[in-house]
């Protein structure tokens, strides 16, 4: 036969216990918070390296060149005869050509990134699917 007193202990160790798992779980989750927040950092830095305003005033200033290029060589065509039209003609189809080489190597640097944020949020997924499962077993586990 149990006493009062024993029940009490039992009780009080049980509640100890629960809290001392509870407090594990928070530091788990404030843990979890922590890296998903250095992980948001590092993932902002890439971005603004990559494909960020720097990116855009570069390619801003590329493409004012070409078209300044491009008006000048048009602009001496016309005014003075120092090129022949056929050269300057090809002068400005090579020009737009890089400038669409350009165009295409800046879209493909975009599709890598996509790829690579793509399969980061898989990999998390599966991460996260896996801790599930597991937090699950423990928690079936404790309740048995």
């Amino acid at each position: 036969m149990e006493t009062p007193s024993s029940s009490i202990n039992y009780n009080v160790l049980m509640n100890t216990a629960r809290n001392t798992h509870e407090d594990e779980s928070r530091e788990e989750l404030l843990d979890e918070i922590r890296e998903f927040e250095r992980e948001r950092e590092q993932l902002k830095e890439i971005l603004g390296r990559i494909g960020g305003r720097n990116f855009s005033r570069k390619d801003n200033w590329i493409n004012v060149g070409f078209l300044i290029l491009i008006l000048l060589l048009l602009f001496f065509e016309m005014t003075t005869e120092y090129l022949p039209r056929l050269i300057s003609l090809q002068i400005g189809v090579l020009l737009v050509s890089i400038k669409i080489i350009f165009m295409i190597h800046s879209q493909q640097r975009v599709h890598h990134f996509q790829f690579w944020i793509l399969n980061s949020i898989e990999y998390r997924m599966n991460d996260m699917s896996k801790r599930i499962r597991r937090i699950e077993r423990n928690k079936f586990a404790d309740n048995k």
